[in-house]
């Protein structure tokens, strides 16, 4: 199995779930829930297990837990379909 670590800029109480693209060293990622009781994490983990076309249990958030910067493990048989978040933000 093979597992990627990916950097994650999340925004909270946004308007929708989307991903960004790329921000700083990582990705940005917005979600609708709230930080509050781990509603925004669990948002998170769904979000990018459905652009990953993989199970939300293959995602594990390793630093960060309790910030907007986060370290996630990413493990998965197949990562050969990443979507490609090349486009930057400004």
């Amino acid at each position: 199995m093979k597992s990627i670590l990916l950097k994650v800029y999340l925004q909270p109480k946004s308007s929708k779930n989307e991903v960004m693209g790329l921000y700083r060293d990582g990705i940005k990622v917005k979600v609708t829930a709230p930080p509050v009781e781990g509603k925004a994490n669990e948002a998170l983990i769904r979000l990018l297990a459905k652009e990953f076309g993989i199970s939300p249990s293959s995602i594990q958030i390793i630093k960060g837990l309790h910030s907007r910067e986060k370290t996630l493990r990413i493990s998965a048989t197949l990562l050969d379909g990443l979507p490609d978040f090349s486009r930057k933000i400004p």
